[in-house]
């Protein structure tokens, strides 16, 4: 995090990032989900409080959405989709990246929707969304799913939304800007 520039973004709780970091939110078993648009540093913060965690002794689990459904998805039977669901809902800190860049069918839902639910007031979740919640309902195939697994998720959740642009985008600004420079003549 020391390479963090917190001046970068329009919009950034500071104190609420280093609480999180500080896993405050661990103790309660409550969630902290990190909502921004793309290029705003929500997957490396969530991947520094995954290592604090570890440091602290915690299990912890870093995973995409997509991959965490992909697997889930691919259980052939009751048993081992009951088995994987119990992995994901009985891991110390789960850590579920990219929530959001995808549309998901009703059985992914349904299945996330589990996850959730499974840990809800027992084990913490740290999320990272490029979506505010009311656009959830777009990536999922109903309202009501969307909604429950909302529900569960903010019930006990820290919220951290940053705003601002890219930091991609501008390193790709920088690095075309000076490419395009006229270069000295020898």
């Amino acid at each position: 995090m020391e390479a963090f520039d917190w001046a970068w973004p329009t919009r950034i709780d500071r104190a609420a990032v280093e609480a999180a970091l500080h896993l405050d939110f661990l103790t309660a078993g409550r969630n902290c989900v990190l909502v921004a648009a793309q290029g705003l540093g929500k997957t490396m913060i969530a991947q520094n409080i995954a290592h604090q965690a570890v440091l602290a002794g915690h299990h912890v689990l870093f995973t995409t959405a997509a991959q965490l459904l992909l697997d889930l998805g691919s259980q052939e039977s009751a048993r081992g989709l009951a088995r994987r669901l119990n992995y994901y809902g009985q891991r110390g800190v789960l850590v579920l990246d990219e929530l959001g860049y995808l549309s998901y069918d009703a059985r992914a839902a349904d299945l996330l929707f589990q996850v959730v639910s499974r840990r809800y007031e027992r084990n913490s979740l740290v999320l990272t969304t490029n979506l505010a919640f009311s656009d959830w309902p777009t990536i999922f195939p109903n309202a009501g799913s969307a909604i429950a697994l909302i529900d569960r998720l903010i019930h006990h959740a820290e919220i951290i939304t940053i705003e601002g642009e890219s930091y991609r985008r501008r390193a790709a600004e920088a690095t075309r800007k000076a490419a395009a420079r006229p270069k000295p003549t020898p």
